[in-house]
């Protein structure tokens, strides 16, 4: 009785090491000829729907500038179907939001719903914000 557990398919390709070897060059040149039939372009065209709303609102510091715009403004975005990342920045005297939607999103659609949300927004922020 042998002491030892055999693993039959690792002995049949020790045993049948020409066989192996041949199939494994099927593989390859099967798989080199799918890559070579396979539609590639070299620099395809990805259009990541990403906007950037921006205000400036002359002497103003940074903490109000987050209260009085930043906030009304993502709340709003916030509010739009999607939406894949929406980061903001608040300095003095101006505030950026960035709105990143899925590529499924087209870009004609998110720059609508981007415009819709500021409108909606605007009866939040200060009536003397430059337009």
């Amino acid at each position: 009785m042998n002491p030892f557990k055999e693993f039959k398919p690792t002995s049949w390709a020790i045993d049948n090491r020409i066989t192996v070897f041949i199939l494994t060059v099927i593989i390859t040149l099967a798989g080199l000829s799918v890559y070579n039939s396979i539609p590639k372009e070299q620099f395809p065209e990805v259009v990541v729907p990403t906007f950037f709303v921006t205000t400036v609102y002359p002497g103003t510091s940074p903490a109000d500038m987050e209260n009085l715009v930043t906030k009304p403004l993502e709340k709003q975005l916030g509010t739009l179907s999607g939406v894949k990342k929406m980061t903001s920045n608040s300095q003095q005297d101006f505030a950026n939001v960035v709105v990143e939607f899925g590529t499924e999103v087209s870009v004609a659609a998110a720059k609508q719903k981007v415009k819709d949300a500021v409108d909606k927004a605007r009866t939040n922020l200060p009536k003397d914000l430059p337009q």
